[in-house]
């Protein structure tokens, strides 16, 4: 997939099918959508775009009111929405940076100058709720007319739902927010993930006998916060079970290296000797967040962060041994 950030790129094709929309976590609703975008591409002889924002428009508007409150947990870094929407096949995606002369375009102009000169859209695929230019303005009937007069295509998706529940990333949020992983991976189709390359912190947890590999989270209000039971790709040639931290970790000093940041930080139930004690810098890796163990807590001693330590990987571990039995119970009983 091409990534383009803006639109004034000369690898942008002069024509494309479309769609658009913030696609944080792009569960199953998406992949559907982006399922049928691809499908209409190929009918039309064109590659399939998607048109995303960056930061996401609520971010802006919260902090255009000074009201951090306002702005959205996030389900996903830019990184990962722009793998998974490489790994649903969309041949080329337009980051464009939400900013005050973004939120001021008016719908007119957007379908204008971004849809019809921009991207040279063909085909326009929205979702039923879409709203799009300066206050809203335009909606689907507009950008219908619209592409009826400039020749370009228009089509609407309906809602998706699983298990009678509408799939969305408010649907996401909310069950991250709640610790329910399994309801988090029925809408997505896949266990909620973390990827990017492992960065240094202040090395605490090699100290305390628990070395671990950190990952940062690029938002400061991730949709998921807590103690985990997880499986890390990429350091070995097979995953590897870890229980990890997401968040600000409250029992730190907030001046260490990553202060003020949102950390992944992963302790591998089986550390790959071959890596030695420096080997996980610099590597990409991806964590799957599989099981909630608990929120974060805050420590009053280093002892007592060591002992809490120590009491997760345990949890992990029979988390990872319960999981273990059950599927080997599904297996036997597939056979008889």
């Amino acid at each position: 997939m091409q990534i383009f950030r803006g639109l004034h790129h000369p690898g942008i094709a002069p024509a494309c099918a479309v769609t658009i929309g913030n696609f944080d976590g792009v569960h199953r609703g998406h992949q559907a959508m982006l399922a049928l975008l691809n499908n209409e591409a190929r009918h039309r002889g064109v590659p399939s775009c998607v048109l995303t924002f960056e930061p996401h428009p609520r971010d802006h508007f919260a902090r255009v009111a000074r009201r951090p409150e306002l702005a959205p947990a996030r389900i996903a870094t830019l990184r990962d929405k722009l793998s998974e929407l490489a790994a649903c096949g969309v041949d080329q995606c337009v980051v464009l940076r939400f900013d005050s002369r973004l939120a001021g375009q008016s719908a007119e102009a957007f379908i204008q100058q971004v849809l019809a000169e921009g991207l040279g859209a063909r085909y326009v695929l929205v979702g039923d709720d879409f709203r799009f230019g300066a206050k809203r303005a335009g909606d689907y009937a507009m950008l219908d007319a619209a592409g009826r007069r400039a020749g370009f295509d228009v089509a609407r998706m309906n809602s998706y739902e699983v298990h009678n529940l509408r799939v969305s990333s408010s649907a996401v949020r909310d069950a991250l927010g709640r610790g329910d992983m399994d309801a988090v991976a029925a809408l997505l189709g896949r266990p909620y993930s973390i990827s990017g390359h492992v960065v240094h912190g202040r090395k605490l947890g090699r100290e305390l006998g628990f070395p671990t590999v950190n990952l940062r989270f690029s938002h400061w209000k991730p949709a998921a916060s807590g103690i985990f039971a997880v499986m890390v790709e990429g350091l070995a040639d097979r995953p590897l079970p870890g229980v990890a931290n997401l968040g600000i970790r409250p029992s730190l000093d907030p001046d260490d290296v990553n202060g003020g940041r949102v950390l992944l930080e992963t302790h591998c139930l089986e550390w790959p000797a071959q890596l030695g004690q420096e080997g996980g810098y610099g590597k990409i890796i991806r964590v799957d967040l599989l099981h909630k163990l608990h929120d974060e807590l805050k420590y009053d001693s280093l002892d007592a962060l060591q002992a809490g330590i120590a009491r997760d990987r345990e949890d992990a571990r029979a988390y990872f041994a319960s999981t273990h039995a059950e599927t080997r119970r599904q297996t036997t009983r597939d056979r008889i």
